[in-house]
């Protein structure tokens, strides 16, 4: 599958920059190379199993945030919403348990938003962009 345009924003740097100086966690690497491929990633957030489609990787307080659609699983309320508008989900990285990249179709919704401020971000280091994420 060829690679999606993923803009690389790039890592903070200069004073005031504490999310440029910090480890990145390990569920990282597999959600910044499941965008790149268009591949969803199975995960076990907050005791529930999902499969998310990453569009956006950022920082939040200096703490590693991603922008996801979750295409199946369940959530903290239950059922997935059945409006695709709705499946979107702003979540800890470091909070993410055995993230799994998977074969199956890459899923989005037409109310996609580039801007990490919308997705619960200080700033965004990794992007789809959202004229690419439909």
């Amino acid at each position: 599958m060829p690679e999606l345009g993923v803009v690389e924003v790039g890592r903070p740097q200069g004073p005031g920059a504490v999310a440029g100086t910090l480890p990145l966690p390990s569920a990282w690497g597999v959600l910044a190379e499941a965008m790149r491929q268009q591949r969803p990633v199975l995960v076990r957030y907050h005791g529930h199993e999902r499969l998310l489609c990453p569009h956006m990787l950022g920082w939040r307080d200096g703490r590693a945030k991603v922008l996801a659609y979750q295409a199946a699983g369940t959530t903290s309320a239950g059922a997935l919403p059945r409006a695709v508008e709705q499946r979107w989900r702003s979540m800890f990285v470091d909070e993410l348990e055995g993230p799994v990249a998977v074969d199956a179709a890459w899923q989005s919704a037409g109310n996609y938003c580039a801007d990490p401020a919308r997705a619960g971000m200080d700033r965004a280091e990794l992007a789809v962009p959202a004229g690419l994420a439909g």
